[in-house]
Parts: C-alpha cells; structure tokens; sequence
C-alpha cells in the first residue's frame, strides 16, 4: 500500500478530511494531494497531514481544467481519486458556464477532471471513488432531457439527481474504461455529521445539520471519513466490486439503490449527455 498517490477532492472539510487524516496515519509513505475551495482550511489540514494541497471551484469549470493541469504538473501517476466534493444549495443558481450550480458541482465538475486524468490513472492503479448519498435513492431521479433542472427545481431533488448521477457515471466509466485498467466504485458514506448544507436553509436540512439532532441522527465525521479508507485502501475486485454502489462499507440491497442504476440504456444516454455538457472529447 506505501508510495501510492491518492487525489482526495472536498479535502479541506467532512469525510475528505477525516480520510486523509487517517490515511496519513495508517500509511504515512502515501503522497496525499488535497483539493478543496477555501484557502484557509485546504491549507490548514494539509499542514496537518502533510500533504499537498490545491484550490479549486467547482462552480467554474476553467478551474477545473486548471486543477486536472496542476495535478498532471505535479504527478507522473495517481493511484486513487476519490471525487468527493460536494453540496446542496438552496435556490436554482447558473454557473458561468451555464449549468444549475448542483449539477455542476456534484457530477459534471467531477466527470470532468476524471477525464482528463485518465491516463494518470492508468499509469497509476486507476481507482476512482465516487461519493453518493443515500438521496440517490430517496429522491433521485434523473431525466436527461433535464439535467440542469430547467423544468423543474427543488434543492433536494437536484441533489438526489446528483448523486445518483455520480452511480450511474461510476456504472458508466467502467463499462467503458474497465479494461484499460480504471476501477471505479461509488459508495454512500452515511448521514454524516458535517458542514454540509452550509449554503442551503432549507427546513430539514437546519434541523439535521445545525441543530442538536445532528448528534442524535448522523454519524461522526471520523465514521464517514472511514468508510472513504475503505476504498482509498481496499484492493479492487478483493475488497469491493469494481462498477458497484455500495451503502458504507457493504453492497448496496435493493431497497438502498434506485432502479436506474441498472437500466443501461439510460446509463449510455446519461452518459453522452453529460459528455456534451462537460465537453469532454
């Protein structure tokens, strides 16, 4: 497990920070790079951990074609990048470059940085580890006439869409790059106790987050941040399945995965859609 390279995107807060915390400590040889939007705390854990760090916003998508070019900059090989950034926001927001701001953020910005890392990845041990949420399932359902939601909104149901977008990207990437060596895998990592949702007031969302119910209905950012060692560490096709969903650490049960995570037409038309917003070539 030593010398790897493990790109940890959402670094700065959350379970990308608890992640890197415990890599370092469990394997302190692994060269860590950290991606996160706020300066400050990007900078401050990776002092912690000693790790490098980058900036980027994922609601401008220069920044996140700057971001793929530092990282190829500063490595020949990754061996693990785990697109974890994300959040829900309140009301429907444009990016500059078009898009509803939660599309962008959770799914487009990450399906584009994996892309063009691709060869890294080869060269490295190829491992891909998308974040999801338990909402894929409870509110999620995508419409690829609709991705950007300009027919209909709500916060929630954008990022349910989202995150189960992030299922069906990981479903999708390895039925095409699976051969050539990239091991994708999707997971929820639990209702965890977190800053998520800073940007969003909705009612359910104060009350699980900034509230004393947090205590008492999500886990310990130290639980969710273990539950990403799981599969930054774990071998492919030992530890996990590559191209599955998994719910923490065990394979998703039917009740815990939406249905469109196994309809594979809609997986390829998600997938050519989301590679014409992305522009990827």
């Amino acid at each position: 497990m030593g010398g790897r390279t493990i790109v940890i995107t959402g670094g700065s807060d959350g379970i990308g920070a608890e992640a890197a915390r415990q890599v370092a400590r469990s394997h302190p040889d692994t060269r860590l790079i950290l991606v996160g939007r706020s300066p400050t705390r990007t900078a401050t854990v990776a002092q912690e951990v000693g790790a490098e760090h980058l900036l980027a916003d994922y609601a401008r998508m220069d920044d996140v074609r700057r971001l793929a070019a530092d990282i190829r900059a500063a490595t020949d090989r990754i061996d693990v990048l785990a697109n974890n950034a994300g959040a829900i926001f309140g009301e429907r927001t444009v990016t500059t470059d078009g898009h509803e701001k939660t599309f962008q953020v959770n799914l487009l910005a990450p399906f584009l940085l994996t892309h063009l890392l691709l060869d890294r990845l080869r060269d490295g041990d190829g491992v891909v580890v998308n974040t999801s949420s338990a909402s894929a399932k409870i509110v999620g359902k995508v419409d690829v006439r609709d991705l950007n939601h300009e027919n209909t909104y709500a916060p929630m149901r954008a990022y349910g869409d989202a995150k189960l977008g992030n299922i069906l990207f990981t479903r999708g990437l390895h039925a095409r790059h699976g051969h050539h060596g990239i091991n994708a895998v999707a997971f929820d990592p639990g209702n965890v106790r977190t800053r998520f949702g800073a940007e969003n007031n909705g009612l359910v969302t104060r009350l699980l987050y900034r509230t004393p119910l947090s205590h008492l209905a999500l886990i310990p950012p130290e639980k969710g941040g273990a539950n990403l060692v799981f599969f930054l560490n774990g071998t492919p096709g030992v530890d996990w399945k590559p191209g599955q969903f998994y719910a923490q650490r065990n394979p998703a049960k039917p009740h815990q995965t939406n249905k469109q995570v196994h309809d594979d037409a809609l997986i390829d038309q998600f997938w050519q859609r989301t590679v014409d917003l992305a522009g990827v070539e």
